[in-house]
């Protein structure tokens, strides 16, 4: 497995967000995750403007092995959906850090500092 980027922040469901400028929080499941999954076949985004709750179900992608929810990490408004990845979802599987799901327009920034490091993701996957 590669190693953890330390400039995102990690969700105990295995997604990764990413804080940009203007409150933008850009959003993808981690290595460990899309490892797991196995060959990623088919990945439902949400909806440009919809409105997501930290924690709410959002997303899913599915494998040739099974298929699994995706969370939002943060609350805010879906400002865009990485359309490349609908089209070609192993994408994810190449390079699970660069290949993005979407962006929401956070409302709360301190949500992301519930999420875990690079160091203590580390440690619960391993452990």
């Amino acid at each position: 497995m590669d190693s953890l980027p330390e400039n995102l922040k990690y969700a105990k469901t295995h997604e990764w967000a990413k804080l940009e400028d203007d409150n933008l929080v850009r959003v993808g499941i981690t290595d460990f995750a899309q490892a797991e999954l196995g060959d990623l076949v088919f990945i439902e985004l949400p909806a440009v403007g919809q409105q997501l709750q930290v924690g709410q179900q959002c997303a899913v992608v599915e494998s040739v092995k099974t298929a699994s929810d995706l969370f939002s990490p943060v609350t805010g408004e879906v400002v865009a959906v990485n359309e490349a990845i609908i089209e070609a979802p192993e994408k994810v599987n190449d390079d699970a850090y660069e290949a993005w799901l979407f962006c929401l327009k956070a409302d709360d920034l301190t949500e992301l500092d519930v999420l875990m490091d690079a160091f203590a993701y580390g440690e619960m996957i391993v452990g």
